[in-house]
C-alpha cells in the first residue's frame, strides 16, 4: 500500500492547496468574484446613460407619446430614486403621475431587489478581500475565483440560449422568484411603466449584459489561471 501525504501549510502559516482552509479560501474567493462580475457587468447598464440609449432604440418616445426630453427626464427620476429613495415613485407630467399605485408599488419592489443585491456585491467584495488576505500563497484564492468566473462563463452561455430561444419565459421565471404573484403584470396601451421600458428594452439590454458578463469571466479566468501558476511556482520555489 503506498501512503499519501497531504501537503502542509507552509512556514509562513500560508494553506497547502488542499487543507480544507485552502478549500474554504478558494469557495469564498470563487463565490465572491462571482457576484462582483455580475455586480460590476450590472452597474454598466442600470445607470441613465445605457438606459436613455437603450430607450432611444426602443422608440419609447412614440410608445408614450411624450418628447425625448420628458421621456429622459422621467426615466432618469425613476433610475435615480431607485438607488437613492425615496421609493414613492410619484413622477408627473404636467401635473399628471406618470405611473397608476400598482405600477408605483412594483418600482418600489424593484428598488428592494436592486438594494438587496447591491448588499449581497458589498459583502462580497468584502469576502473577496478577506479570501485575499488570508490566503498569503495567493494559489488557493486564484484558483477559487478563475474556477468561479470559468463557472459564470459557462452559465451566461447556457442562460443566454435559453433566453434567445424563450425570453418570455425567462422574464416570467424571474419575475416570480423576485416579486408577487400579479404585481408585474402591465398594459402597454395604457401603462407608463411598460411604455418607458418595453420588451424590446428588456431584450437588447439583456443580450448586451449577457456578452458583457462573458466577457468579464473569460478575461478573469485567464488573469487567474496565470496569477494562480505564478503563485504556485513562488510557493515551491
Amino acid at each position: 500500500m503506498i501512503a499519501t501525504e497531504t501537503p502542509a501549510p507552509g512556514a509562513d502559516g500560508a494553506p497547502a492547496a488542499s487543507t480544507p482552509r485552502a478549500l474554504a479560501l478558494s469557495a469564498v474567493a470563487g463565490v465572491s468574484a462571482v457576484l462582483v462580475i455580475l455586480g460590476v457587468a450590472i452597474a454598466l447598464f442600470f445607470n441613465p446613460a445605457w438606459v436613455a440609449f437603450a430607450q432611444g432604440r426602443a422608440a419609447v418616445d412614440l410608445w408614450t407619446g411624450w418628447d425625448a426630453a420628458t421621456v429622459r427626464a422621467v426615466t432618469d427620476s425613476v433610475v435615480i430614486e431607485v438607488f437613492l429613495g425615496p421609493g414613492t415613485f410619484a413622477q408627473a407630467v404636467g401635473g399628471v403621475p406618470v405611473f397608476t399605485p400598482a405600477e408605483a408599488g412594483h418600482m418600489a419592489d424593484v428598488r428592494g431587489v436592486v438594494l438587496a443585491f447591491a448588499v449581497v456585491v458589498l459583502v462580497a467584495i468584502v469576502a473577496l478581500v478577506a479570501a485575499w488576505v488570508g490566503d498569503r500563497r495567493r494559489v488557493a484564492f486564484w484558483r477559487g475565483v478563475g474556477v468561479g468566473a470559468t463557472i459564470l462563463a459557462v452559465a451566461v452561455v447556457v442562460v443566454g440560449a435559453f433566453l434567445a430561444l424563450f425570453f418570455d419565459v425567462a422574464f416570467e421565471i424571474f419575475h416570480r422568484i423576485f416579486f408577487a404573484a400579479g404585481s408585474y403584470t402591465f398594459d402597454p396601451r395604457t401603462d407608463r411603466l411598460v411604455q418607458l421600458f418595453p420588451e424590446t428594452f428588456w431584450t437588447e439590454t439583456s443580450i448586451a449584459l449577457a456578452v458583457v458578463v462573458l466577457g468579464i469571466s473569460i478575461v478573469v479566468a485567464l488573469v487567474a489561471r496565470g496569477r494562480r501558476r505564478a503563485a504556485a511556482r513562488r510557493a515551491t520555489a
